[in-house]
């Protein structure tokens, strides 16, 4: 079952792009070109969803790129300016090449929308493996916010589980410190998933790197403060990782502070802050706009 999953997903994306023409990508309809460009007539891609570059392999690439050239196009698409390239997938092989010395690059030119261009620069990287968890899940809240997916058919285009998706969207809820140390390579995403909805989450996590701890220690971990805590009565542990999710996204819309608050009969209460007149006037018209 995964593998036709996966055909149906990152598979379908990507062989569009190289040749196999009787395979089109979903929901698009991709002409292109292949040519030798400046890297000077390159900028970056608005819609990168990696967000951190290791600098080392980036090095490492240069040198094998000195020795057997670029032997993989970077995929562009045409810029606003006359000329010029906006990269859509291959940053990191437009920096090595760079640091190799070339003066120029194969491109294959695809006119694309911005909405294809995200997608298919999160492909990619997620085909090739070369994002961390982090970058994943931010540009799978990206599609949604910005190009009204949801999870279903986030899990459709990535070839990828339902679950999986909400999983991992579920770890933009820990604290921007411990999203820090898994963006930096610090910490990987089995050792943090445990972590989510924890109030003592980024504690935890320092210990992670302290202690030096595998993904089972820290499930144990986990597992036996919680029973720790429940028999001491404490409710801390018991936020639900959906409601401070959709806590963030609530708090990103309105601009203003927001506590979910669920009980376990599915009920419970969302509060919103004001400080003054302007934002209660504001938050008024959102909820009662018709």
């Amino acid at each position: 079952m995964a593998d036709k999953k996966n055909k149906k997903g990152l598979g379908r994306g990507l062989m569009s792009l190289f040749g196999d023409q009787e395979v089109s990508a979903p929901q698009t309809d991709l002409k292109t070109d292949y040519l030798s460009v400046s890297i000077s007539n390159l900028v970056a891609n608005k819609f990168q969803p990696r967000t951190y570059f290791d600098k080392e392999k980036i090095e490492e690439l240069a040198q094998s790129i000195k020795q057997n050239g670029l032997i993989q196009p970077i995929i562009v698409r045409p810029h606003s300016e006359e000329g010029v390239y906006e990269i859509i997938a291959g940053e990191r092989r437009c920096m090595a090449a760079q640091n190799a010395g070339l003066h120029e690059v194969p491109v294959v030119v695809l006119k694309i929308n911005d909405v294809q261009a995200l997608e298919l620069a999160i492909v990619e990287n997620i085909q090739r493996e070369d994002l961390n968890v982090i970058e994943e899940a931010k540009g799978y809240d990206r599609l949604m916010k910005e190009f009204s997916y949801d999870h279903e058919k986030l899990a459709d285009f990535m070839g990828k589980s339902r679950s999986h998706i909400s999983n991992t969207l579920r770890l933009l809820t820990l604290p921007e410190e411990v999203i820090k140390m898994v963006d930096e390579g610090k910490l990987t995403a089995g050792q943090v998933r445990p972590l989510v909805g924890r109030y003592n989450a980024k504690e935890i996590a320092l210990s992670i790197l302290k202690e030096k701890l595998s993904a089972r220690s820290v499930e144990n971990l986990v597992k036996n403060q919680k029973e720790s805590e429940g028999k001491k009565g404490t409710s801390k542990s018991k936020t639900d990782p959906n409601a401070l999710l959709a806590q963030r996204q609530i708090e990103e819309s309105l601009g203003l502070k927001t506590k979910v608050v669920s009980r376990k009969n599915n009920s419970g209460k969302i509060i919103v802050e004001f400080n003054n007149l302007d934002q209660f006037e504001m938050l008024s018209k959102r909820l009662i706009k018709k």
